[in-house]
Parts: structure tokens; C-alpha cells; sequence
């Protein structure tokens, strides 16, 4: 970084990685671990509710929850997620980071034990508390999206941001591998002492009463993880960048990042009124689109096409399960063994599918960079959904399973190691910090107007084993990835750089800012603007 720039900000930029880096990243990465969890685990009860609340004697059938009650069920949390993103992301360019980062974990912590819940003993009722609290645990869950990226890309030094901010991310694999462990763990240990009949031996009793406590314990134990975050949280000080750019002390800067990271920091205050001066311009604005409205578009439309194929693959995984041979037939086992083998189910394919490809991103993303990581993952997610649809009629049978394990499996590998991850770096780089938490949370909240789609759109698709329509859901999601392909090309490679390079705060004109998406040298010297 050259001259331009201020001192507290160089220090940061060129600070050598320390531990407070990595308990920045645990403290920030819980909060994901917890987003995960709570997420997610309702689709390991989601058949149990049906089981326990809308049984039928007429229908000969398993009780199951009706499309809009499921989709209620599982899509009103992503609901809250988005309204959480814009709120608490607004908030945090406003207020600061630390002020509201604390408010995102007690509302989680909250709304996660008052899931388990029930204001009355009608399905009606059981389901509509249920979808309340699960939308204020999503409201929570989307705040801490734009705050954990920014803080984490604010406090990171340039060559190893995209990796921190990567591995923030990555807890969310490990939330989703624990939410099918605990799932598992908690309904195998009821399976030991009350395990029903199977549903073609006694409709009724294969039904186990004592059912109806496992689905609050796995959603109650949501807030564990919250709760022993919380006061590291509120330990960790303002960052450097908000307090020297946005409040305008560069002093207090310094003082804050010396208590936390290992480096000499002279405050300075002579350039500060000019450095600010020439980043006042606000997001609705003809300057902010001129320097990052392509981008800003780019961020926005990779995370809605990705999260559209992405929560398709985890929502309706435990509608695909039985048709991949992990699970068996509904009607040949008890509700408690119908839950055990989904979750079993779900954290087998997280393990050797999800989490891999989330730690892959981590390790290589500051080496293929950012850019080339997104792309090669929407290709290969095209590729491998475009056969499991084309070939579905193949793939289903008994003799194949396998290979549609693997293929499935695949699809989800190369999501992390690919979009997943890097939608969620790139929109923490590539904006000035007076914006940076807003224009994120406006990037995570069109992510969730595609998980939205998924719930509410592509469920209808799958929910009924119907095979004619999950392979139609398959091809839409396969050219929905190459869609997110080409918007790819909106964005620009931002390995290598300071974030007031990337985004022009330091008052130069870079290739970040034009309509480029090739990668750039990651060299100090080789700034070449390229047309």
C-alpha cells in the first residue's frame, strides 16, 4: 500500500497473521456454526412433525405436513434471514459492528429455545408457534451475516483476508454436520427405550408419544452455542476501519487494534479529514454506482442463483434420501427410525460432500483467488445436477444408488468449494467501509430471495417422489448454476489487495472499480488498469 492510505490501516493490512486473528475467526464462526444448526436441523424433524400432528387413519399412510404447512415450516426462518440481513446490516454501517453484533446472538438465543414451544396442542397451533419463533431466530441468523464477514475482512491482513473470511464460513458446514449428529444422537436414544412398531405393523403406535419431546430438545439446544459466545463477543473492540474512516479517530483506531494484535501503531490525524472527505458519498448515489454498481449487481445475482440451487440440494435432501437407497420406506418403519435415518443420512453427505468443500475454499482461495473458485464451481454444480437429471431414471435403481450418492455428493463438494464460499467473501472486499455491512447484507438478502424460491418453489418439485418433476427440478437448477456463471463475469478478482484498494477509499482509481472481472496481479507494483 502506498503512502496514500492511512497508518493504522497499513498496520492492519501488513500485520502478521497472530492468534487473535483465529479467535476472531472462532468467535465470528460460531455465530455461523449456530446459523447452520438452526437452519438446517429442521429438516431432520420436519417428517416427524407430519407423523405426530397430521396423521390421517383414512389415508393408509404416515401422517405428513401439507405443502404449505412444510413449506411454512422450513422457509419462514429464511424469511427472517433475509429481513435480519437488510436490518442488521444497515445497522452496522450506521451504529458500528460491535454495538449490534451482541443483539444477533440473544435473539438466537432466545427464539431458539422458544422453538421447542408449544401455545396449545393443535397442529395449527404446535405449527404456528413453531413458524413464529423460527422467523425471529431467522431475523438473528441474518444479522450476523453481513456483521461476522465485515468484521472478519476489517481485522484480517491482506494475504490471508479471503482465507479468514473462508473459514468464518466454513463453520457453517460444521453446523450442518452437527445438526444431522444431533438429530441422530438425540432420537437414537429414544429409539432405545421407546421404539414404536413399524407403520404397516400398527399405524398408531408406530407413531412414538414420546416423539413429541425429540424435536424441541434438537431445536432447543440451538441456543447452547449462541449462549457461550456471547461474552467473547462483546470483548472484541470496534474495528480499526470503522472507528478511523467512519467515526473519524484514527487514535482510538490505534488503541483498539494494539490491545488486540501485536503491532506499533502511531496515530495520525492529518490525513484523516481528507481520507474521509473522500468517501462520503452514500449507496443511493451516482458516484456508489459508477464505482460499484456492476459489482454490487454481481454480488447480488450470484448469491440468488447459488442459494436457489444450494438450499434446493439441503432442503430437499431428505425427499431424494429414500430415492438414493439411505433411507428406508416410510411405511416399513417407526416415526423415531424414520428421523434417525434421515439425520444419519444428512450427516453422512455433509461429511464427505459439504464440509470438504468448504475447507478446500479455505486453503486455496488466497492461491486460485476468488474469482476462478466461483466460476469452476457453478460449472461443475451445472454439470453434475444436468445428469442427475437427465439420467434420473437410471440413477434411481437399486443397482445405481451409489453412483447417485456420489453424484449428489459432488454437487454439494464443489458448492463450497466454489460459490458458496465466495459469494459470501467477496461482497466483505469489494465495498468502501462506509457501506461495506449494507452492501453484504443486500448481496446475503438476494441470497436468501433464491433460498426463499427453493422452499416455497422447488419443495413442490420434490416433496411428492414424483420422478418426471424432480427431474425437471434438477435441469432448472442445473442452468440456474450456469446463470450464476455468467454473472460471475460482474465481479473481479480481490486476492492480494487492501480493502481501500479494492474499493477506491484511498483515492485512487483501480481496476475494482471498473467494469472488469479478470483477475488481477495480486503484486503491490502491477497496478494496471485493464479496459
Amino acid at each position: 500500500m502506498t503512502s496514500d492510505n492511512l497508518v493504522v490501516l497499513n498496520a492492519l493490512d501488513t500485520a502478521r497473521t497472530q492468534w487473535y486473528h483465529v479467535t476472531a475467526v472462532i468467535i465470528a464462526g460460531m455465530g455461523f456454526f449456530t446459523d447452520a444448526y438452526d437452519l438446517f436441523c429442521i429438516s431432520t424433524i420436519s417428517k416427524l412433525l407430519g407423523r405426530l400432528y397430521y396423521y390421517d387413519p383414512t389415508a393408509n399412510a404416515p401422517g405428513k405436513l401439507p405443502h404449505v404447512a412444510n413449506n411454512w415450516v422450513i422457509g419462514v426462518a429464511l424469511v427472517g434471514t433475509l429481513s435480519g440481513q437488510l436490518v442488521f446490516g444497515w445497522l452496522g454501517d450506521k451504529l458500528g459492528r460491535k454495538k449490534v453484533y451482541g443483539l444477533t446472538l440473544i435473539l438466537m438465543v432466545i427464539c431458539a429455545l422458544c422453538s421447542g414451544l408449544s401455545f396449545g396442542y393443535s397442529a395449527k397451533a404446535v405449527i404456528g408457534t413453531l413458524c413464529f419463533f423460527r422467523f425471529w431466530l431467522g431475523f438473528g441468523i441474518g444479522g450476523d451475516y453481513p456483521l461476522s464477514a465485515t468484521i472478519m475482512s476489517e481485522y484480517a491482513n491482506k494475504s490471508t483476508r479471503g482465507a479468514f473470511i473462508a473459514a468464518v464460513f466454513a463453520m457453517q458446514g460444521v453446523g450442518i454436520i452437527f445438526a444431522g449428529l444431533v438429530s441422530m444422537i438425540i432420537s437414537k436414544l429414544f429409539l432405545m427405550s421407546y421404539e414404536g412398531k413399524p407403520f404397516n405393523k400398527d399405524e398408531v403406535l408406530s407413531t412414538e408419544p414420546e416423539a413429541d419431546y425429540v424435536w424441541r430438545i434438537v431445536l432447543m439446544l440451538g441456543a447452547l452455542p449462541a449462549l457461550l459466545t456471547y461474552y467473547w463477543r462483546m470483548k472484541m473492540p470496534e474495528t480499526g476501519r470503522y472507528t478511523a474512516i467512519i467515526e473519524g479517530n484514527a487514535k482510538q483506531a490505534a488503541i483498539n487494534m494494539g490491545k488486540v494484535l501485536d503491532i506499533e501503531i502511531q496515530a495520525e490525524g492529518d490525513k484523516l479529514a481528507q481520507f474521509k472527505a473522500a468517501n462520503e458519498y452514500p449507496l443511493l448515489s451516482n458516484e456508489f454506482f459508477q464505482r460499484h454498481g456492476f459489482h454490487l449487481i454481481g454480488t447480488m445475482s450470484t448469491w440468488f442463483l447459488l442459494d436457489i440451487a444450494f438450499y434446493s440440494q439441503n432442503l430437499t435432501q431428505k425427499d431424494i434420501f429414500p430415492v438414493m437407497g439411505l433411507t428406508s420406506n416410510a411405511k416399513s418403519i417407526s416415526a423415531l427410525r424414520e428421523m434417525f435415518e434421515t439425520s444419519r443420512a444428512m450427516f453422512v453427505i455433509a461429511l464427505l460432500g459439504t464440509f470438504p468443500g468448504y475447507w478446500f475454499t479455505v486453503f486455496f482461495i488466497e492461491k486460485i483467488g476468488r474469482f476462478r473458485i466461483q466460476l469452476m464451481g457453478f460449472f461443475m454444480m451445472s454439470v453434475f445436477m444436468a445428469i442427475i437429471g437427465i439420467k434420473y431414471d437410471y440413477l434411481k435403481t437399486n443397482e445405481h444408488k451409489w453412483t447417485f450418492a456420489t453424484l449428489y455428493g459432488l454437487t454439494f463438494f464443489f458448492a463450497n468449494f466454489g460459490p458458496n464460499s465466495t459469494t459470501f467473501v467477496l461482497p466483505a472486499e469489494l465495498f468502501p467501509t462506509r457501506v461495506r455491512s449494507t452492501c453484504h447484507a443486500l448481496s446475503a438478502a438476494s441470497g436468501k430471495a433464491g433460498a426463499m424460491i427453493s422452499a416455497f418453489g422447488i419443495q413442490q418439485y420434490t416433496q411428492d417422489g414424483n420422478v418426471q418433476k424432480i427431474k425437471k427440478a434438477m435441469i432448472l437448477l442445473a442452468v440456474t448454476n450456469m446463470v450464476g456463471f455468467c454473472c460471475t463475469f460482474l465481479v473481479t478478482e480481490t486476492k492480494g489487495r487492501s480493502l481501500e484498494e479494492i474499493s477506491g477509499e484511498d483515492g485512487r482509481q483501480h481496476e475494482t472499480q471498473l467494469k472488469t472481472s479478470k483477475p488481477v496481479s495480486s503484486h503491490p507494483d502491477e497496478h494496471m488498469i485493464l479496459h
